[in-house]
């Protein structure tokens, strides 16, 4: 009888011990990967991101885990070698490789998304934009991940996106936890923060208003994010990205003295350029600078084939060249932006970034725990306009001549933009935070795409344990009971009188 009580003891224990464990041991980590190519116009970005592959409301909590930046420049710069631009991408797809494990490959969605560079090509020569399409995707193909598609996507798609991305990152569609203190000083008056980013090739400005009218409808866009419906107003205006905003200055700045240098006769001529610093020269190849589709229609017939910019450095100078790119003379709406655009009331936060972001951050404009006033932004740009090139190259030496030389200019046209163009004023100008990373993200629109494009990659099945929960519970009262029992008769037996122990011998 003790042998059999013994036995029976140590069974329930090892029972109750091994369902314990086993229904309550760490799930395995569910984990879906994408990645996400932003073909800029200046160079091209690898994302890579995560995401449990339980969704929430349909849209997968997407993080980032991983960003390569190509070598070289965006791939609308190979129009001349369009078999390379496919293998300018490959060491940053090897990068992607070894950061997802191996047996997630093959189902790791990769996509690509051309914005303002390709755009611009296309329009300029749709033929080697279609080659350089083909080059891409022969490489993506041709990685051990599932390509879903490279293709130019709008600029209304590229504005949407950067929106959708801002608002994730501020936790505006949901709550996420850790990140509220971080952005405390981000906090909107309004349900959602509006998106303004800045390329070299485009601008877009995305956000929710309340007094949204239906007279421009190709201006709206609708989303369905984490259960909830949205309408926002957005629009990207081509050609007002910061080098080719630079690139019209120049054109019209050739176009307003080109009388005068018509009646010259040398192989190439001065311009005096308040954009630039004082002191600073630079040779501009006429026969390549109105190729452009953005300079195009401003062409002149010159009789010199290359043009010597010398700066002046005069920031109020510049701002009055700046300001004549954006046409505000006819407005066919209730209220519009520039060149014609309907733009409703400005309203919240807005978060800016991209070019926005890597101006303003490189003149120390970015704070956020006390955001600069307008006049304080104006005069730090003016002062830094005005030091002689010699300076500053000195001063910022580890900076490539080419971005360093145009600060200046960006930081006028970054203040054009937003005063003339998008009508901020110093009432407003401390609701726009420039942002480049929201807590271990980027901010840009490829995490809002990758957001979306999980609305069509299907929920699965959370990974949950062995049994049930009334299995478990039936099991672990089954064993106790088994237990209780043995440990109840064992206690009788040598607890009760010694006439029922000799009753039981």
């Amino acid at each position: 009888i003790l042998l059999i009580l013994g036995f029976l003891s140590t069974l329930a224990v090892i029972a109750l011990i091994a369902v314990a464990v086993t229904q309550n041991k760490p799930l395995p980590k569910n984990i879906k990967y994408g990645i996400v190519l932003d073909a800029g116009s200046s160079h091209t970005n690898l994302y890579v991101y995560e995401w449990p592959a339980e969704k929430e409301n349909d849209t997968g909590v997407v993080k980032q885990v991983e960003v390569c930046k190509v070598e070289g420049p965006g791939i609308s710069g190979y129009s001349h070698a369009t078999e390379e631009a496919g293998p300018s991408l490959a060491q940053c797809l090897q990068q992607a490789k070894e950061v997802i494990p191996s047996a997630q490959h093959k189902e790791t969605p990769v996509y690509l998304g051309a914005t303002a560079g390709m755009r611009l090509l296309r329009l300029q020569n749709e033929s080697a934009a279609d080659k350089v399409l083909s080059s891409v995707e022969k490489t993506l193909r041709s990685a051990p991940f599932s390509f879903q598609g490279a293709r130019i996507i709008t600029g209304q798609e590229e504005g949407a996106y950067g929106w959708i991305t801002i608002n994730y990152l501020l936790g505006n569609f949901k709550q996420v936890s850790g990140w509220k203190k971080l952005l405390h000083s981000l906090k909107s008056s309004s349900e959602t923060s509006g998106a303004l980013d800045l390329g070299g090739a485009s601008t877009q400005i995305t956000f929710v208003s309340k007094k949204l009218s239906s007279e421009s409808p190709e201006n709206q866009l609708y989303f369905r994010l984490y259960g909830k419906d949205y309408q926002v107003y957005t629009h990207s205006f081509l050609c007002y990205g910061k080098d080719q905003a630079l690139q019209q200055k120049l054109a019209r700045d050739l176009q307003a003295t080109w009388v005068d240098f018509y009646f010259q006769t040398v192989e190439s001529s001065n311009l005096s350029d308040p954009c630039f610093h004082q002191g600073y020269q630079r040779t501009v190849n006429i026969s390549d600078f109105f190729k452009n589709p953005c300079t195009s229609d401003k062409k002149k017939q010159l009789p010199f084939s290359q043009l010597y910019i010398e700066g002046e450095g005069d920031f109020q100078k510049c701002r009055e060249n700046i300001q004549k790119l954006f046409n505000k003379s006819n407005c066919p709406y209730s209220s519009c932006s520039f060149n014609g655009i309907y733009l409703p009331p400005l309203q919240g936060d807005f978060g800016a970034f991209s070019a926005f972001y890597f101006v303003m951050n490189f003149l120390n404009l970015t704070s956020e725990s006390n955001p600069l006033a307008l006049n304080k932004v104006t005069s730090t740009i003016e002062s830094f306009c005005a030091r002689p090139w010699q300076e500053v190259k000195t001063a910022y030496h580890h900076i490539k001549e080419k971005y360093l030389s145009e600060y200046c200019f960006s930081g006028a046209y970054i203040l054009s933009l937003l005063e003339n163009g998008y009508e901020f004023t110093e009432n407003n100008w401390q609701t726009i935070h420039f942002l480049g990373k929201i807590g271990s993200s980027d901010a840009g629109w490829t995490l809002g795409y990758m957001l979306n494009l999980t609305n069509m990659i299907p929920a699965e099945e959370p990974a949950g344990p062995p049994l049930s929960h009334g299995s478990y519970v039936g099991l672990m009262v089954l064993c106790s009971l088994v237990l209780v029992s043995v440990l109840l008769f064992t206690w009788l037996l040598f607890h009760k009188p010694k006439c029922l122990q000799k009753g039981i011998v």
